[in-house]
């Protein structure tokens, strides 16, 4: 890096490019109040000269940071590395940077996470938010909030509908002649847990299909081995797993207990972030989390430019991907009477 004295000031690039120092300063803070051909030029004249706009000082003056907090629950789970690529694609179109947050599915660490963010930060985006409606909304008073998996009213929020995926799991696996089902849960705060379970209850009730739900708080690996011996003893031939970790750990206690998938069992995830590296491939419903991740970024630029705070609702729909994990209730199978 060159010594302080030898930097580009923002004076010589307002008289490289032939603008106002205060031209040169919208470039970087509001260029939207430029023409397009008055920041190519500043940005050209920038570039030459080798000048990085001082944010600190920007933010000082303007108020904006540049800076906007994505904070995830878990970022190991890997239904969260493509929102946040998709979030970070779309913050660098509008030159914005990422903090990025895990919260590790504690509400007091999400809580903790966004009060350190909130003086770096021109808003928030809040992923599958294990907070109470309360603190969403008090945090939202205090700077721009769009949610992702969380629907509360008067909150800004995307959603991915995976209900309809879901429902189309159970009447898949009730052409396949299953009758008795197991919908393994997933953390306990979770919206999209909540929605899961309901939307496995409703289709299975206008089914006729017997349904029974084991809580399962940790959605991993290890969570899917430990429970596999539980959504057996229940003697169901059939399990809807909240996501693709959990059902990926419950094929790999099954195999080692001579479980054969799906000649003997079916397995269905959900976010289909592991559906086709598993063996067998599994059958789950679809993952829009990096049109969510892009989604949410659009929204809250949306929402700095436009200065206000808006209600809005958008559901991305899910389908359900049928793989190998997925076959003829071995009841059914045995008397000859499954459906196509």
């Amino acid at each position: 890096m060159p010594p302080r004295q030898n930097r580009p000031t923002i004076n010589q690039v307002a008289a490289a490019a032939g603008v106002t120092k205060s031209s040169v300063s919208r470039a970087f803070s509001r260029p939207e109040m430029l023409s397009e051909e008055t920041v190519r030029k500043i940005f050209a004249a920038a570039e030459q000269l080798g000048y990085v706009p001082n944010h600190t000082a920007r933010a000082l003056s303007t108020g904006r940071h540049g800076n906007i907090a994505l904070i995830v629950p878990d970022v190991a789970n890997p239904f969260f590395p493509p929102l946040i690529r998709a979030a970070q694609s779309e913050a660098d179109r509008s030159d914005y940077c990422v903090f990025l947050g895990n919260s590790d599915e504690d509400p007091k660490q999400e809580d903790r996470l966004i009060g350190r963010f909130a003086g770096q930060v021109e808003g928030f985006v809040l992923v599958s938010s294990r907070l109470s409606d309360a603190q969403i909304i008090a945090h939202a008073s205090r700077r721009p909030v769009v949610l992702i998996n969380r629907d509360v009213k008067g909150i800004s929020r995307i959603l991915i509908d995976s209900a309809t995926g879901v429902a189309e799991a159970v009447a898949h696996l009730a052409n396949l002649g299953h009758k008795k089902l197991v919908y393994v849960g997933g953390p306990h705060g979770s919206w999209s847990n909540k929605q899961r379970r309901n939307a496995v209850r409703r289709s299975a009730r206008e089914l006729g299909l017997d349904v029974t739900v084991i809580a399962n708080e940790f959605a991993a690996f290890e969570a899917g081995r430990r429970i596999a011996a539980s959504v057996l003893a229940t003697g169901a031939t059939a399990a809807i797993a909240f996501d693709d970790l959990t059902a990926q750990g419950m094929l790999a206690e099954f195999a080692d207990q001579g479980v054969a998938v799906p000649a003997d069992f079916a397995v269905v995830g959900c976010d289909d972030v592991l559906g086709a590296a598993t063996y067998p491939s599994l059958t789950t419903v679809s993952n829009r989390s990096a049109a969510a991740g892009k989604a949410a970024l659009n929204l809250l630029i949306d929402i700095f430019q436009n200065h206000a705070i808006r209600d809005v609702r958008y559901v991305l729909d899910t389908s359900l991907v049928i793989r190998k994990t997925t076959g003829p209730a071995r009841n059914t199978r045995l008397n000859g009477d499954v459906q196509s």
